[in-house]
Formats: C-alpha cells, structure tokens, sequence
C-alpha cells in the first residue's frame, strides 16, 4: 500500500484530470452504443476504478473505446432485433454477453496469453482502426443531421408489411411453442391476431426501419432521406462543436478541447432556450446491479454470441496492451500484460452488472494522465470516483447535454481513430502478390479487406477473415524464403567453408544438400523435389541440417517420404548437425533409427567426411 500512495499529489491531479476527459466521451460512446450516455458513463467509472486497482499497467486509464463501442453497437443492434426492439427484454442477454467477454479476458490473462497478443498482423489491425473510424463517422451523420429513421413516419410506413409478417410469424412461433397445430386452429391464430394494434404494427415498423437504417451501409442509404430532412439547429451544433474541438487545440492544449466543446455548445443551447434534442435522462443516483443478468440467465440464448464474446474480449486486450505499450514509453516502466487481461477483465465484468458497456485501455486518457502527474494505480482509481462524483452530483445537468453535440465529438473521434500511418503506406508497399495481371501488396490487400469487411458487412468475421488472409500470406512468404534458402532446388550449391576440401574423386558420388530454415508444411512442396532431383547413380546423400531449427509434422512427413524415395534407390543418407527438435520429431516416427541408423547423424561435417572416405568408394 506504501507504493499506491506514494505519489497522491501527482496521481490526484492526473486521475482528475484524465476523469474529466473521459466524461463526454463516456456519455458519446453510450449515445453511439444504443444503450444510452447512463451505459456509457458506468461503463467509465467501473473499468477505470477496477481496471487500474487489478491490472498490470500503473498508470493507465481505462474506459470506453471506439473499437469497444464500435463492436458493441452491432452486438446490442442485433440483439435488441431480435426481441421484437424490446431494449428492456434485450438489455439481460446484452449485459450477459458484455459479462461473459469481460470474463474471457480474465481467462485470457489467467492462462498468460497476454503475451501472444503482440502478434496480430499490423495489416489487420491497421484495416480494423480505419474501419472503426469510417463506420463511426458514417453513423453519427445522421444525428449530426437531426436525422432519426424511427421518427420518419414516410419512412417507417414502408416497413409495415413486412411488420404484419413478422408479428405473424412470432404468432405462428407462439403456437407452435404451446403444442397448438395452427392447420388444426385457424380461429385462435385469427383471434390472436386481432388482438394486434396499429400502435404494435407501428412499433415493430420502427424497429426495422432502425434496424435496415443502422451501420455504415444502412447510413449510406438513408443519407438522401436525411439530406432533405436537415435539422438545421441540430447540424450548428455538431459543426459547432467540431470546430472547437480542433479550433481550440492551436490555442492550447492544457485544457481537454472536447470538454470545452461540450461545455460551451451546451450552454449555448440552454442558455439561449434552443429547441434542441437533449439526450436521453441520466439518472443522478448510484449505481445499481441488475440482477436480471442472472435470474434470466440461459446457456441456449448465449450460444450464438459466444464468438461475439471472445472478439470483444481480444479487441479489448489488444487495445488495452497496445495503450499499456504506449504508457510503458512514457514512463520508461514495463507493464505486465497477464495481470493488466486479468484487471480489464474485472473491470468490464463488473461494468456489465451494473449496465455499462464494455472499454479497455483508453490512450488518449492515459497519456493525460501521465502529463498530468500519474504515476501509480491510484491515478486510474481516483479517474473513476472523479466520474462517479459527476455522475450522482451533475446527472441532472448533464441529462440536458444536446444530442447534435455528443454527435459532433463522436465524428471528432473517428476521424482520430482512423489509422492515417497505414494509409499513407499503401502506395510504397512492394507489390509482392500477383493475381492475374495485376499485382499489388499483400499487406495493402488484408488491410482493406478487413476495412471494407468491418465496414460494409460484419466487424467480428472481418477480423477473423483478415487473420487468416495474413497468416496464408505470411506462410506463403516464409514457404518462398525457406525454399530459396535452402537450396533445395539447384543440385549443385555453393560449398559451405568447411566443405571446401571434400574429397574430388567423390564430388560425383555424394550429393550435399543445405537446409538454412525451418522445415514445415509451407516448405514441403519444394523438399520434396530434392529426391527427384539426385540421379540414381548417387552412392549417398548429405543432408546438412544445423540451420534447420524446426520441423512440423508436414516437413516430418515430407522428409519421411524423401527418405524412402532414396533408400529404394539404393542411395545412403547421412545427416550432419541435426538440431534436438527435429531429432525427436524423427525418433517419435522411428525415423531414426528405420531410416537413418544412429550411425548415419553426426555432429560436424569432418566426422561424416571421415564416415565417407571409409565407406564410399568412387567407381573409376
């Protein structure tokens, strides 16, 4: 506890000031998320408060991100369609969702696969940033417009057969779940029927509406509807604060220029009496668990969202672990990446019970934080009181903050979201892939893969999508590398220094083959060609292995089918340096000793020249 309090001036006027930063953002990702500024702000204080007091990274600030609220958006979007635009029938299952990733994380950290997170392609993770930054800008136009599908009754009109359909079929479901044969019963389907109000035939047109208008795509194709129905208060305010936001960073940047913005185009709008919208209520009280996470709780309804769970909970550790790097630079300290899963694990799993959504290690708030005086876990801590102190003294107040501008601030964030360093790449990136005639890059063909996948179609699969593009491509690359090294193709090679006085009368009788790299599947094809390669009138074959670090059960398997190419050919093998991982991939096989007789390995190259000389003689 020594160490927690050793810096109180420094981490009070750092976790202050980093809270303070982080309250429009926390009310804006709740707005973007679809469950509102209260989730976004609980959210806030618990990740940050729970995060900091069990991680591993001292001085960082946890929350709401744009890629935690992003993903978030389409988890909460499909769930609340799927309960009949019932936010309160859905919000169990979404919080169960958000408290099953928080706990994966946990999981994650408990089995040190934080380490592992380093490895995600640059490529993946650059096309995902960037598509964060365009969905979240394409969805926040329509409120910047004072544009809301739901409250286009012209709009929502054309989705009322479609909404006598599916009300039908929820009948239908109905029936079938109490045993009742509807062939057998059309009066009580009828009946039921109509008991149907135009006032649900409108409520469930207006989930769709939302639903089709929701996502990058759905913004796109409602933007003409939106262009001719402009709020024009509403769009002042969202330019408004757009420009203060970047005005007043040139004047200084000592003060949050998001807070200013917030704060001053709020007061315009209430100051002024504006005819604005305000945002949803936040209720000034503490805090409370809802508890219907577990009396609701149902494996069966969870099943299709375990995947959803476990991207959230990557994307939150990579986010967080890349902040944490981040912060380590700053400090010139080293975060441990285990403990640090474990702490934003805790903190998302208890934001979920009380409601909030999901965050993970915010870098724009950690860097605040250490320029402000944060050095320990106390910063973080006292960011989230800082939060809940708004939360019960200012909810009121804050309830009154205009929709325009917490669209206004989102657009800000994607923009700054978007990953420009990988943008500005593309056209210096070698083009090391050719289809067809065309060639281009393959890093610059995974990173708008995944940008236009996340954009345009579903974030989670895109991810998944662009791992497995980059890992093809990486094995094929390394597949080339290997084969090229090794020098499997040409039969003669350039004799390696201590091969330089290897008898002359034998040179035609012994074949010596380099292998300078691993031996596994994305090589195979190209060893296998060695034996085709080495005539019949061969008397032996060396096989230098020294360099060959590794072996996968394909390279195993390929070199298991060399070596008995070339024993029914009569040719004896030998093998120099063979390393201690290849060599218990071969004993497990009995390669060694079916194959290569323990009298075949040798340690260096003069042994098995001797070996040679004494058994191999040169037919004059």
């Amino acid at each position: 506890m020594r160490n927690l309090f050793s810096n109180i001036k420094g981490d009070a006027f750092g976790g202050i000031t980093a809270g303070i930063v982080a309250l429009p953002l926390a009310l804006a990702f709740g707005v973007s998320s679809g469950l509102g500024p209260t989730a976004g702000l609980y959210g806030a204080i618990f990740i940050s408060f729970f995060a900091a007091l069990f991680g591993g990274t001292d001085t960082q600030i946890s929350g709401p991100t744009a890629p935690m609220t992003a993903v978030s958006m389409v988890v909460i979007a499909g769930i609340i369609a799927g309960n009949d635009g019932d936010i309160n029938k859905a919000l169990p299952i979404i919080l169960t969702v958000f408290l099953l990733a928080g706990l994966m994380q946990i999981g994650l950290g408990i089995l040190g696969l934080g380490k592992y997170i380093r490895y995600i392609p640059y490529p993946v993770v650059s096309g995902f940033m960037t598509a964060i930054g365009v969905i979240i800008i394409l969805t926040q136009i329509l409120p910047s417009l004072g544009y809301y599908p739901k409250e286009d009754a012209e709009y929502v009109n054309q989705f009322k057969p479609q909404a006598e359909e599916v009300i039908l079929e929820n009948i239908l479901k109905e029936e079938a779940g109490e045993g009742i044969l509807v062939l057998e019963n059309f009066k009580e389907t009828i009946s039921r029927a109509e008991k149907t109000t135009e006032a649900d035939i409108l409520k469930e047109s207006q989930t769709l509406a939302a639903k089709d208008a929701s996502g990058a795509y759905g913004a796109i194709k409602v933007l003409p509807r939106a262009l001719q129905n402009i709020n024009w208060l509403e769009l002042i305010l969202a330019i408004g604060t757009i420009i203060i936001i970047y005005g007043f960073k040139r004047i200084t940047k000592a003060v949050p220029s998001t807070l200013v913005a917030l704060v001053v185009m709020s007061g315009i709008a209430v100051g002024f009496g504006l005819n604005y919208r305000p945002i949803e209520e936040i209720p000034s009280g503490f805090p409370i668990p809802n508890l219907e996470i577990f009396t609701h709780f149902n494996l069966g309804s969870l099943t299709p969202y375990i995947f959803t769970a476990l991207t959230l909970a990557l994307l939150g550790a990579i986010d967080s672990l890349l902040t944490s790097v981040v912060a380590d630079n700053m400090t010139k300290t080293k975060h441990k990446p285990n403990k640090e899963l474990v702490g934003q694990g805790i903190g998302n799993s208890i934001a979920a019970v009380f409601g909030g959504i999901p965050g993970a290690g915010a870098t724009i708030r950690t860097v605040v934080n250490i320029s402000s005086g944060g050095r320990t876990k106390l910063s973080g801590m006292i960011a989230g009181v800082m939060l809940l102190i708004i939360l019960l003294g200012l909810g009121p107040i804050a309830s009154k903050i205009p929709a325009g501008v917490l669209a206004g601030i989102l657009i800000t964030v994607g923009i700054g979201v978007m990953d420009y360093k990988g943008l500005k790449a593309i056209p210096s990136l070698p083009r090391d892939l050719k289809l067809g005639p065309i060639k281009l890059s393959s890093e610059v063909m995974v990173m708008l893969t995944v940008l236009l996948l996340s954009t345009f179609w579903n974030l989670v699969y895109a991810v998944g999508i662009g791992l497995v593009i980059a890992s093809l491509m990486f094995m094929k690359k390394l597949g080339d590398l290997t084969a090229e090294r090794s020098d499997v193709k040409p039969i003669k090679e350039k004799a390696w220094a201590d091969e330089l006085n290897f008898p002359e009368n034998l040179k035609e009788d012994v074949f010596i083959k380099h292998i300078k790299g691993p031996l596994f599947f994305g090589s195979t094809s190209d060893f296998q060609q060695l034996a085709k390669q080495i005539p019949n009138t061969a008397k032996a074959v060396i096989i230098r292995a020294g360099r060959m670090q590794y072996m996968d059960q394909s390279g195993l398997y390929a070199l298991e089918d060399v070596l008995v190419d070339l024993e029914k050919s009569g040719i004896t093998v030998l093998i120099v340096g063979l390393l201690k991982q290849p060599r218990y991939m071969m004993e497990r096989i009995d390669i060694i000793p079916d194959l290569i007789p323990k009298e075949h390995l040798f340690d260096n190259f003069k042994a098995c020249t001797q070996w040679i000389k004494a058994n191999i003689k040169h037919d004059a």
